[in-house]
């Protein structure tokens, strides 16, 4: 199976991030802008949590809160659940689900070098599963 390292070959290392005393609003236009559904939360070259829409939904419109007031640091995820580059997709697919997260910081040496989705995951999963089947096929068909 493919390891996370690859993952990040093929998509880019891009890291969306913001600092924690972002307003949330403001968190959420970069999330648009940039075509992401989660931000990590860094605290210079530190990882302090990660805030996705998903936190946005849960803690801020379900309890009334503004978007506008609200830092980040009060919503985010945090500690955040990180994986290195050698980690395998099933590994990452397993633990966003016991977890019940749906982004991975990828971190390396102390650092974060990109994220995966779990959409990442299951699209390597399904690639792979792919290139199985043609191989098979080509095999039986000569």
């Amino acid at each position: 199976m493919r390891q996370v390292r690859h993952l990040l070959q093929s998509k880019g290392n891009a890291v969306y991030a913001v600092a924690p005393e972002t307003p949330v609003l403001e968190a959420l236009r970069h999330m648009a802008e940039a075509g992401v559904g989660a931000l990590l939360v860094m605290r210079g070259e530190t990882l302090v949590g990660v805030i996705s829409e998903r936190d946005y939904a849960r803690k801020v419109i379900l309890k009334g809160r503004a978007s506008a007031q609200t830092p980040v640091n009060e919503i985010m995820s945090s500690p955040p659940v990180t994986v290195t580059p050698e980690y395998d997709v099933l590994e990452c697919m397993r633990l966003c689900t016991d977890s019940r997260i749906r982004h991975l910081p990828v971190v390396e040496n102390g650092r974060v070098v990109g994220v995966v989705s779990i959409g990442d995951l299951v699209k390597a999963v399904i690639d792979e599963q792919a290139e199985q089947i043609d191989t098979l096929q080509r095999y039986i068909t000569g």
